[in-house]
């Protein structure tokens, strides 16, 4: 079976979402900067249920891109490692993307995503019922702090990311009104305003 490691910017993403990993083959490494001296309290407890699935990585120093040459070192160290691998960056960071487009050409399974739910393994099958699409969606946007979506055709772009198939814009639409009819979010003029819970 194949290992999925996740690599997580601290810097750039602090997802709410670690817990979701804890049902699956995953071994999460989640990389924090020399400033950073916090880790907030639900990735700790969401790190320790994940037990010696998890570990963080703190860097020395600091300094433009420390942290991603960091990453990128544990990268090559895990591919050498598990060359059959699946890998995932996490973080909104562009600059990763030439590097995982040669481990790419060198068919290595590897991709950047900005969030956990992006994760295909982790996609919400279609066919799943209303109430968890609605749970995973709230989990998502959750996890996404002050970098929601503003506008209902990023939230539906957002929504449709998180699906492993592709759905109909009828389907989003339907999924928005639902967020909506439940009061987690607010439309207005085509701007989205939340109510999620904390």
């Amino acid at each position: 079976m194949t290992t999925n490691y996740v690599l997580i910017d601290f810097e750039n993403v602090q997802p709410r979402n670690l817990n979701i990993l804890a049902v699956h083959s995953f071994k999460v490494f989640v990389f924090i900067g020399a400033n950073q001296t916090k880790v907030p309290r639900h990735v700790a407890v969401a790190m320790q249920t994940l037990g010696d699935k998890a570990k963080y990585v703190e860097i020395d120093g600091s300094g433009p891109n420390a942290l991603d040459f960091h990453i990128a070192y544990y990268i090559g160290e895990l591919v050498a490692a598990d060359p059959a691998g699946s890998f995932h960056v996490i973080s909104k960071d562009k600059g990763f993307d030439p590097l995982i487009r040669h481990l790419k050409g060198k068919k290595i399974q590897i991709r950047r995503e900005s969030d956990l739910a992006e994760i295909p393994n982790l996609r919400i099958p279609k066919q799943a019922k209303k109430d968890d699409k609605i749970d995973a969606i709230v989990k998502n946007l959750v996890g996404r702090g002050q970098s929601r979506p503003r506008k209902v055709k990023t939230l539906q772009n957002t929504i449709s990311n998180l699906v492993s198939e592709s759905l109909s814009d009828a389907d989003l639409s339907a999924l928005v009104d639902e967020l909506c009819k439940r009061k987690l979010i607010v439309v207005t003029r085509g701007n989205v305003k939340y109510t999620l819970p904390t």
